[in-house]
C-alpha cells in the first residue's frame, strides 16, 4: 500500500489544483470583477489562494458552523466569508447563485466546472510517474470533481487500473447513484467528514463515474476516526477525515501491495482530532 499525500499543498489540501486551473482559465475568457464559490471549507480556502494570486477579489459562502480550521485559512487569504443559515451546501449554494447574477462574478463551482477536474488530474499523472506499476487507486468522493479528474487521468495512461471511490456512510447520494446509474438525492448529509458532505448529485457527473469507476465503497464515522488515529500515530501523518476516508476504506478491506491511497486534506476540525486520538 501506498499514500498519495496531498496534505503538503498551499490550503492544506489537494484542492488549489483545480481552482487555479480553473480561474485562470476564467480569467483568460472573460473579465471577472470577483470570484465567488460555495464550499465546506477546502475549495473555498482554495479559491481564495487562487484568486489572491491572480489579484481578484474572492467571496466564499459556507455553511453554517463550518469547520473553524477552513474557516480561518479563508479568512487569513483575504477572501470574504458569508456564512448561510442552512445546514449544508444546498443552501451556501442556492445563495452564490444568487449573488452570481450580478455582472463580472465568477461563480467557480467545482461540482460542475468541466476546467477543476484538469486541474485534479494532475494527481494521477503524479502518481503513474512514481508507481507506473499502480493497480488500483482510493479517492475520497465528494462531489466528484477530484475523482472524475483523476479517474479520465489515470485511464488514458493505464487502461486496467481501478479507480475506486469512497464515500461516507451518513453522505452516500453519489455511492447511491453510481450503484442505480442515475442522480439519487438524499435528505441530510451529517457528517464528520465535511469534504464529502453531498447530498444533490448532478447528472453528469453521475453518468461520468458510471463510466470511469470499478468500485466505491462507503466508510462509517468510526472507521475515519480508527483512520485518522491510525495516520496519525503509525504514519505520522494528520489527516481530516475526508483526508482518511481512503485509508478507512482499505483498513477494512486490504488488498495488493501496489495500491495508492489518496489523503486529500489535513484541516481537520481539533475537536475531531481530539475525538479520533481519545475514543477510536
Amino acid at each position: 500500500m501506498h499514500l498519495k499525500l496531498e496534505t503538503d499543498l498551499p490550503t492544506g489540501s489537494f484542492k488549489p489544483r483545480g481552482a487555479l486551473f480553473a480561474l485562470a482559465q476564467a480569467i483568460a475568457r472573460e473579465k471577472i470583477s470577483e470570484v465567488i464559490a460555495s464550499s465546506t471549507g477546502n475549495h473555498g480556502a482554495a479559491v481564495a489562494y487562487a484568486a489572491s494570486l491572480l489579484n481578484v477579489p474572492a467571496r466564499i459562502f459556507l455553511p453554517r458552523n463550518p469547520n473553524p480550521v477552513k474557516r480561518k485559512r479563508i479568512a487569513d487569504l483575504g477572501a470574504q466569508i458569508v456564512e448561510v443559515g442552512a445546514p449544508d451546501l444546498v443552501g451556501s449554494t442556492a445563495e452564490a447563485l444568487h449573488y452570481a447574477k450580478k455582472p463580472g462574478v465568477c461563480f467557480l463551482n467545482d461540482a460542475t466546472d468541466n476546467d477543476v477536474p484538469c486541474g485534479t488530474g494532475t494527481i494521477a499523472l503524479e502518481v503513474l510517474e512514481q508507481l507506473p506499476q499502480a493497480q488500483a487507486i482510493y479517492v475520497p468522493m465528494g462531489d466528484t470533481a477530484l475523482i472524475r479528474g483523476i479517474a479520465a487521468a489515470a485511464k488514458h495512461l493505464s487502461p486496467n487500473i481501478r479507480i475506486i471511490g469512497v464515500q461516507a456512510e451518513r453522505a452516500p447520494a453519489y455511492y447511491l447513484s453510481w450503484k442505480q446509474r442515475t442522480p439519487v438525492p438524499t435528505d441530510t448529509c451529517d457528517t464528520i467528514a465535511d469534504g464529502l458532505a453531498t447530498r444533490t448529485p448532478e447528472a453528469d457527473n453521475v453518468s461520468a463515474i458510471v463510466e470511469l469507476l470499478d468500485d466505491v465503497k462507503l466508510v462509517s464515522e468510526k472507521q475515519m476516526l480508527v483512520a485518522i488515529r491510525h495516520l496519525l500515530l503509525e504514519e505520522h501523518i494528520v489527516a481530516e477525515p475526508s483526508g482518511a476516508a481512503t485509508t478507512a476504506a482499505w483498513l477494512n478491506s486490504p488488498h495488493d501491495a501496489e495500491t495508492v491511497l489518496l489523503v486529500t486534506g489535513a484541516n481537520i476540525a481539533p475537536a475531531v482530532l481530539r475525538q479520533a486520538v481519545c475514543e477510536s
